[in-house]
């Protein structure tokens, strides 16, 4: 599996990308080998506040209907247009092309609580 190092990770499979502070993110290579070929994902809209850990929407495969949990509190300030007609795109390129949703992050000090790499690793064995 593919994680890369400059990442931080949930365990329950996001990854997340800081810039500043926006939180870009996606599901991991990981997840989205276990979930097989993505047909349809649901996306919240810019603008709606997320709270650490709730859902904001699902992914779903060809085998399940998967929920998305944030990993940041903050606001939605971008999501990713081009997998409205290319959800495919989470799974041929889950860390670039594929992200999901960018946030405004509220909470600088919950990044913390995140996983780096090889703690992400560990998890998923």
């Amino acid at each position: 599996m593919n994680v890369p190092s400059d990442l931080k990770y949930t365990k329950s499979h996001e990854w997340v990308r800081i810039e500043g502070d926006i939180a870009t993110i996606g599901i991991t290579d990981h997840a989205q080998s276990e979930l097989g070929d993505i047909v349809y994902l649901d996306l919240p809209t810019p603008g709606r506040t997320l709270q650490l850990e709730e859902t904001f929407g699902s992914v779903e495969s060809v085998k399940t209907v998967s929920d998305l949990y944030a990993p940041v509190a903050g606001e939605v300030v971008e999501v990713n247009g081009s997998l409205g007609g290319q959800s495919e795109l989470v799974n041929s390129d889950p860390y670039s092309s594929g992200w999901l949703v960018k946030v405004r992050v509220s909470d600088s000090a919950q990044l913390a609580d995140l996983l780096d790499a090889s703690d992400y690793e560990s998890e998923i064995g």
